[in-house]
């Protein structure tokens, strides 16, 4: 089985993970701009998202695998992990697990502890759209809406919508066992986990998802750690502050 991905320039690789719901194609921009400063840029989805395939195994240990085996294949070594939230997570494990391969860790706006659950009203949102009764995007949107009051979330979420046949809308994500299993995704990184190496960390502002107390908790997995807040950012800050996120993994990986 193996993850969908998209690749695009040549040079040093940078692997970009996605984060809950979301996709590879959330980061085609950014991933566009370093293939463009001398990056082979890899975006991934991760399984049960996107285009890659669906299982019914959903936890960070087999998404770990999923993308060793991605590297095997591609013959990835010396790379650049970028992970957002779920996906830095994957990055977490993976750098702390095969350290060998990782030359640099960027982690956006998710910190190794524990979360409890939190994305009932949106995946409760998603169970409710009626795929025999919409027959747009649009209504899509205002069915979502009851659930989700954001529109810049709904937006997000939506990206997972495709025509599966003419006249006929459906999901990418495996929405059944991501509900089932969205316990997983809060999983905290191994207690006794560390990286060595250089590792970003940055966090939104307007975030609460990395708080100031989650710093000697970061420190003690990842020493060589440095925190950096992206200003009039929350959790999506690649896309709500796409400047100074470039600019920031810019400057970490000319140092």
């Amino acid at each position: 089985m193996n993850l969908h991905s998209t690749i695009l320039g040549q040079g040093q690789t940078f692997v970009f993970l996605h984060g809950f719901l979301g996709m590879s194609d959330n980061w085609k921009t950014l991933g566009t701009q370093f293939s463009e400063e001398g990056y082979e840029v890899h975006l991934i989805d991760q399984r049960n998202h996107g285009r890659s395939f669906h299982s019914d195994e959903f936890n960070y240990e087999v998404m770990v695998e999923d993308l060793k085996r991605y590297c095997d294949e591609h013959n990835l070594h010396d790379i650049v992990l970028l992970g957002h939230s779920m996906g830095g997570k994957t990055a977490m494990l993976f750098a702390v697990e095969y350290p060998e391969l990782v030359s640099k860790l960027i982690i956006a706006d998710i910190s190794p502890r524990y979360y409890p659950t939190h994305h009932d009203d949106i995946l409760n949102g998603l169970s409710a759209l009626d795929f025999e009764k919409l027959k747009s995007r649009g209504a899509a949107d205002k069915e979502l809406k009851r659930y989700v009051s954001d529109s810049g979330t709904r937006q997000f979420l939506l990206k997972n919508l495709y025509w599966k046949e003419k006249g006929k809308l459906a999901l990418r994500i495996n929405l059944e066992v991501l509900k089932e299993q969205v316990n997983e995704v809060g999983e905290p990184l191994p207690m006794h986990a560390k990286f060595e190496k250089e590792t970003l960390f940055l966090r939104g502002d307007r975030s609460e998802y990395i708080s100031f107390q989650d710093e000697s908790l970061i420190h003690s997995h990842f020493p060589k750690a440095e925190i950096v807040t992206i200003s009039n950012a929350g959790h999506w800050l690649h896309a709500e502050n796409p400047t100074d996120f470039y600019s920031e993994v810019k400057d970490f990986l000319g140092s």
